[in-house]
């Protein structure tokens, strides 16, 4: 006879749902990644995948497919509050009172039509990864690995992309805000190092972290380690 403990202890880590991620969210996805991964490269070219945004479309896609919490729980982890940022700054720009300008792209009719919807999926991805953290359980590794990944990544874009430049046209310049919000200058609140270190300790300390924070306590953790923790 299976004692208690024995029960519970399986429940604790089994995964949170048997059969995960419905097939028509798999293949919704796949199409449109398989739409706009080749519009990305012929219109921006590879290093727009320096993005974390586009960064997280990528890691999506495969972590539907092999339905992997940490994957997924990476993007949850990396994208949610500065999406939160972009929705808030679309919808003021709409309306006509940017927040920051990051999303002034959006409104410049200079940029292909195409380009411009399907970057829609800043405002829906980020409600798409909450559904699979809480199908998948949240890993909490996330914050650690997407935390190095993500100054890694800033450090690339800071010295080796292309700073702003009013005449870029489509390419890419000041990749994850590296030179400030606009694209087409640089900020001059402060030294560009200073912008710069303010964005390697900012985003894990005021995004990265509080975004963690929030998905240990309200999703499912995989293998039931915030159960035992509470325990």
């Amino acid at each position: 006879m299976t004692s208690p403990t024995a029960v519970s202890t399986a429940a604790i880590n089994s995964p949170p749902n048997d059969k995960k991620i419905p097939i028509a969210v798999k293949l919704a996805y796949t199409a449109f990644a398989a739409l706009l991964l080749p519009v990305y490269l012929t219109h921006y070219g590879p290093t727009n995948f320096l993005y974390f945004c586009d960064q997280a479309v990528l890691l999506t896609l495969v972590g539907i497919w092999i339905e992997s919490p940490l994957l997924i729980s990476l993007c949850a982890v990396g994208i949610l509050a500065p999406q939160l940022l972009w929705i808030v700054d679309f919808l003021g720009g709409a309306v006509g009172i940017p927040i920051t300008g990051m999303t002034e792209y959006m409104f410049d009719a200079s940029k292909p039509l195409l380009l411009r919807a399907l970057s829609g999926f800043h405002g829906w991805l980020p409600l798409l990864l909450v559904f699979l953290v809480a199908r998948l359980g949240y890993d909490r590794r996330a914050l650690p690995i997407w935390s190095a990944m993500a100054v890694a990544t800033l450090l690339i874009c800071f010295f080796l992309m292309p700073s702003p430049r009013p005449d870029a046209g489509l390419l890419p310049v000041n990749i994850n805000y590296v030179w400030g919000f606009s694209d087409a200058v640089a900020q001059a609140w402060m030294p560009a190092w200073a912008w710069l270190a303010a964005m390697v300790v900012g985003l894990p300390a005021l995004l990265f972290l509080p975004t963690h924070l929030v998905l240990r306590r309200l999703m499912p953790s995989v293998g039931g380690t915030r159960i035992l923790a509470e325990a």
